[in-house]
């Protein structure tokens, strides 16, 4: 289940004035309900207004558009965290990194992990090209649209 899954959801939720609904599938459990103020949330989690969550196309880049300006220049294309969590190079704290700097990733390849509500989500590449920088630490928290790698698509 991914973000437009959820996205979907609390539409259908609102479409249909309902105020509660509790989704299991493929052993994800996902409960959401209203709050008194009209709110959706998961129980136990903080409450943000539905407008709030940032969509892929008005997200704000991590990095000055200027940057950007110059990735796109020079070939390169970001990998961005689809989701709030923690980054993970590698499956486990004993195995090797997904991926490495001057290696060739392929569309589909896994790159890293993105811990999110204690589930570990697989994130993959969306572009073919040479890793040229891997943008954060590992274990560190990030932030939805943040880049996590740079790769140079033109291949």
């Amino acid at each position: 289940m991914n973000l437009k899954d959820i996205k979907e959801i609390i539409a259908l939720m609102n479409e249909h004035h309902l105020n509660e609904i509790e989704i299991e599938r493929e052993g994800l459990k996902l409960k959401l309900k209203k709050a008194a103020d009209g709110q959706i949330g998961m129980p136990g989690a903080p409450h943000y207004p539905v407008e709030s969550i940032p969509s892929p196309k008005t997200a704000v880049p991590s990095t000055p558009a200027p940057a950007a300006d110059d990735a796109a220049q020079k070939g390169t294309k970001d990998i961005k965290s689809p989701m709030v969590g923690t980054f993970y190079r590698a499956p486990s704290p004993e195995a090797a990194p997904f991926v490495e700097v001057g290696q060739t990733v392929e569309v589909g390849q896994v790159v890293c992990i993105v811990e999110a509500m204690k589930l570990m989500n697989e994130i993959k590449s969306e572009v073919r090209g040479k890793v040229v920088q891997v943008a954060v630490e590992n274990a560190e928290p990030v932030e939805f649209g943040q880049t996590l790698f740079v790769v140079d698509h033109v291949l």
